[in-house]
């Protein structure tokens, strides 16, 4: 379970101090898929470098099953918008770059081998970031990450760079191998209609500061047809109308 409590974190600049998370506090369970949406700039991104433990300059409380994050000590995945692989490494040393920081030696064992099928880029182990697609590109982050076998699996708008078509077969093909391995997952994307198409649990971010406004269960999730369902009109009118409402707030705050 990853627990956080009063998470704040301010930039502090040369001239001013800005707020950009204000006390957040949730409980996500194990095994969970939670997708984190809200408006541009607030602060989706720096809640996922907390997580990830790159940004340690905080305060409040945030645990992983009672501990404090430390890379170190835990797996965690990080899948980037710009996919974070080296251009210097082949397919190969990129999907087992997490292993080799963690010192894994094992390999292309049964379970990397199906983890690189099922993606696609078995066939691609030679080649380099530069000649392929961003769809493969995209695979190659993705497999590190789980063949990492993650505890915990941080994605920042993965799939916001692909064309439309590319995209929707991404989003498949990521949930068919989540389903599989059940990694605790927050997702963050600020779309909709991706929200609901991917989370168990769909958690709604204020504009900056962020704050969480709401979490909210998914009845759509893994629904066959879902985006011709009443179930995801409804649900996309709902995540709409709360966002749409503190915006209305917020400017009219802003006026006093």
């Amino acid at each position: 379970m990853i627990e956080i409590k009063d998470l704040t974190v301010k930039y502090v600049g040369k001239n001013k101090e800005t707020l950009v998370l204000d006390k957040l506090n949730i409980k996500m369970n194990a095994g969970d898929l939670y997708t984190f949406i809200g408006p541009s700039g607030c602060g989706k991104s720096t809640f996922l470098y907390v997580l990830s433990g790159i940004l340690k300059d905080y305060t409040g409380n945030v645990t992983i099953d009672g501990r404090a994050i430390n890379p170190k000590a835990q797996r965690i995945g990080l899948i980037l918008q710009n996919y974070g692989l080296l251009p210097w490494k082949n397919v190969y040393h990129n999907t087992m770059l997490g292993l080799k920081i963690k010192k894994d030696r094992q390999g292309l064992n049964e379970y990397n081998r199906y983890i690189l099928k099922q993606l696609g880029i078995d066939n691609l182990l030679d080649r380099y970031p530069k000649q392929l697609s961003g769809g493969q590109q995209q695979r190659v982050a993705i497999a590190r990450a789980f063949i990492l076998k993650p505890d915990l699996l941080l994605m920042d708008e993965p799939f916001s760079a692909l064309d439309a078509i590319t995209r929707e077969e991404m989003q498949d093909l990521f949930l068919k191998i989540w389903k599989q391995n059940s990694v605790t997952t927050v997702f963050i994307t600020h779309s909709v209609d991706e929200a609901l198409y991917l989370g168990r649990k769909i958690v709604v971010f204020s504009s900056s500061p962020g704050r969480i406004l709401e979490v909210v269960d998914n009845p759509c999730f893994q629904l066959d047809n879902l985006r011709s369902r009443d179930e995801y009109y409804d649900m996309s009118m709902k995540l709409r109308r709360i966002l749409n409402k503190r915006s209305s707030i917020e400017q009219a705050i802003e006026k006093l």
